[in-house]
């Protein structure tokens, strides 16, 4: 259940930037149903990847970059989140999934985007219970 929780917060917000930010997109039709049939498999896989992505790749960069974070009172863990989103992006490119993120600004409001609805989702599902 928890895997399941961890994967449709990652996709709530995943949709919510995508929504939201214009250099964020999905490839697919743009409205109805069809939208909705066409996008939620490669929602669901971006969101794996994403998910992926930051539990074993960002928690090493963050460990490397630890003193950088401390000398920017943090602010170096919004680039962190955007390069993670736009890794995303390349490994979804990579699969063919037609996830898209247009540069540097995009990734890192769609980051902050994430952040925020994965965390009012989570809290709502409640990801912190044990199973």
């Amino acid at each position: 259940m928890r895997f399941v929780i961890w994967l449709l917060t990652y996709a709530a917000g995943l949709a919510a930037a995508a929504w939201l930010l214009d250099g964020i997109w999905f490839d697919g039709p743009s409205g109805g149903s069809a939208e909705l049939q066409e996008k939620i498999v490669p929602l669901l896989l971006v969101a794996l990847i994403l998910g992926l992505v930051s539990t074993f790749i960002e928690p090493v960069l963050k460990l490397i970059s630890l003193p950088f974070i401390i000398l920017t009172l943090g602010f170096l863990l919004l680039v962190i989140n955007a390069l993670m989103l736009m890794l995303t992006a390349k490994l979804a490119d990579a699969f063919d999934l037609g996830f898209h993120v247009d540069g540097f600004w995009p990734a890192l409001f769609g980051a902050l985007i994430i952040s925020v609805v994965g965390a009012l989702f989570g809290g709502v599902l409640g990801s912190g219970k044990k199973d």
